[in-house]
């Protein structure tokens, strides 16, 4: 994708975007992101958007406290496998270089890496694409050779990305213009963009 791509893929994960799952498979770490503003909301289905790491994929957890990395506890390392549902409100979402992910060395007390590549080292690291993910509690920057995006239906490259994006953005006009007082959609009232009330 493209940076203009990678932009709106921050933007519509930073207003009410939440973190809700991790799965790694061999050499490919996915995550999950809830109440992303992508589409249309249907009443049976949440917002949803995966994000995939591949190929010397690796998943490094800057933290203060143990408890709040409690979910890499089940990591099996003999098979390279973890699922597990998590739940982190997002706070930031940037798509990085080495040298930003330098400060974060000093932010945080302590750090956890999980990766199949045998000499991993965090402070030497060579892969083309990474992200990173603050909440309140900690910070996580995932990263590897292949980056894909993933709705429950498709593989998203720039122009499906756009579009999904314009159809939340109609959604969001067209609720702040016949805003119900029965039925209130969160992701709409919590948004920055507001509108006045009539």
């Amino acid at each position: 994708m493209n940076t203009r791509s990678l932009k709106l893929i921050r933007e519509v994960m930073i207003n009410s975007g939440k973190w809700t799952s991790i799965e790694i498979s061999q050499d490919s770490v996915y995550l999950d992101f809830n109440d992303v503003e992508l589409g249309v909301p249907k009443e049976t289905e949440n917002f949803f958007l995966t994000v995939r790491f591949a190929v010397d994929s690796f998943i490094t957890v800057f933290y203060d406290n143990i408890w709040d990395i409690d979910f890499l506890a089940k990591y099996d390392f003999k098979n390279q496998l973890l699922s597990e549902d998590v739940l982190f409100d997002i706070e930031e979402v940037k798509f990085i270089d080495f040298e930003y992910l330098n400060t974060f060395f000093h932010d945080y007390k302590k750090e956890k890496t999980i990766s199949v590549v045998d000499d991993f080292n965090i402070h030497n690291i060579r892969n083309d694409f990474f992200m990173l993910i603050k909440t309140k509690e900690i910070a996580v920057v995932v990263g590897g050779n292949q980056m894909d995006f993933f709705t429950k239906y498709e593989k998203l490259d720039d122009s499906s990305l756009r579009e999904l994006s314009n159809q939340w953005m109609l959604y969001f006009l067209k609720y702040q213009l016949k805003r119900n007082l029965i039925i209130k959609d969160p992701m709409c009232e919590n948004h920055p963009l507001k509108y006045p009330k009539k």
